[in-house]
């Protein structure tokens, strides 16, 4: 149902501009509008609070009774299209500290599963206990899934080996189309009263997969800033993970070394081990996954920071060096915000390039793409 102009204004600026906009609101507000305001009021009086201003205190009234928690969250799903609740509920844990959101399984059940939400679970996970820990992991891997949705096709049609021009596949990737065999296989069944061609069989040519497999190392930073680039890294490692043509291990690190390597394929259960916050210790980890190379010359090591190292520069340096002069294809992936924005140390960066390691901020399809270009 629309809401005139009048109206709307009341609702964005809340129930102190009542007295002002009144002679303009004509008939006031209906029972939907009264709810609306009430939903918004629960979440956005906070801010009168935080200015000092004390709660009306008058002896009665015949307003409705309070809002819960659980039947505020149920208000907004019902009134509010998805978009402004996933907005309302990002402020109600970003701005105003709302952690119970995420305390009471009830509740947590009832939060819109999305990137944001997985961003604050993974933030507060050391924070969360019994039935919400289940309720969590269930929410991460319902987002997990849906990002993994997104990348696979066109990562694994990039990945999955070059096109075999003399063979056919029944997989139908449209990235494999055979279009002049598909108008050879056809010609045939071309109609000459209508003079249309009438396709009845689609070719697709297969791919090669190459026989010996690279080596995927993926570093990534989990230090506090780095949580949008951990849960992007996770996927895209799961994904490379069911690739024949690679082995993948995973190392996550912060001023502390964890190898999930054995969970490569679960990304849900690499998010759930990793640690976000703390300090940072590039060239330790660095040095770590030098270990883990068995092959240099087909080794691709890809290193997901923001380049803000925390001990002296010149232990990361040594070590990126070391893997340079090794032969071991470098891959500096600079950190992305929400909003895919690269946030990093670009001074370091710059010397980590002139020691041999591309330097580059890039989404999980252009990283793909960007593999596609080093292994062919």
């Amino acid at each position: 149902m629309a809401i005139n102009a009048s109206h709307r204004w009341r609702l964005v600026l809340g129930k102190y501009a009542q007295s002002r906009l009144q002679p303009a609101m004509n008939n006031g507000f209906n029972e939907t509008n009264r709810r609306m305001d009430l939903a918004l009021d629960y979440l956005y009086g906070r801010e009168y609070q935080g200015r000092g201003l004390r709660k009306d205190l008058s002896a009665g009234s015949l307003d409705p009774s309070q809002l819960t928690l659980v039947k505020w969250l149920n208000e907004i799903r019902e009134l509010f299209p998805k978009e402004t609740i996933e907005s309302i509920e990002k402020h109600a844990l970003d701005r105003y500290g709302m952690s119970e959101l995420l305390t009471d399984p009830k509740v947590l059940e009832k939060l819109e599963p999305n990137q944001q939400l997985l961003r604050t679970l993974l933030t507060l996970k050391g924070h969360l206990k019994g039935d919400v820990v289940h309720m969590a992991r269930r929410i991460i891997r319902q987002v997990v899934e849906e990002i993994r949705r997104q990348l696979e096709v066109q990562v694994r049609q990039l990945l999955s080996g070059r096109l075999n021009r003399f063979s056919h596949s029944p997989l139908k990737i449209s990235q494999n189309f055979d279009a002049k065999g598909t108008l050879r296989k056809n010609l045939k069944h071309f109609n000459v009263d209508r003079q249309q061609l009438v396709v009845e069989d689609i070719l697709f040519f297969a791919r090669n997969n190459r026989r010996l497999p690279w080596e995927i190392i993926l570093c990534i930073d989990q230090s506090g800033s780095m949580v949008d680039s951990v849960i992007h890294s996770a996927v895209m490692a799961g994904i490379l993970a069911a690739l024949p043509a690679f082995n993948v291990k995973l190392v996550l690190f912060d001023t502390n070394i964890v190898d999930l390597s054995e969970h490569v394929d679960d990304p849900v259960e690499v998010l759930m081990s990793a640690q976000l916050g703390g300090g940072t210790y590039i060239a330790q980890a660095v040095r770590y996954c030098s270990q883990l190379i068995e092959n240099p010359h087909r080794t691709v090591f890809v290193l997901i920071s923001d380049f803000c190292e925390g001990a002296p520069p010149s232990e990361l340096i040594n070590a990126v060096t070391k893997l340079a002069e090794d032969q071991v294809k470098l891959l500096g992936l600079a950190s992305l915000d929400d909003q895919s924005n690269p946030v990093y140390d670009h001074h370091m960066a710059d010397r980590l390039a002139s020691c041999g390691m591309e330097i580059a901020a890039l989404t999980p399809q252009k990283l793909a793409q960007w593999l596609l270009k080093v292994i062919s």
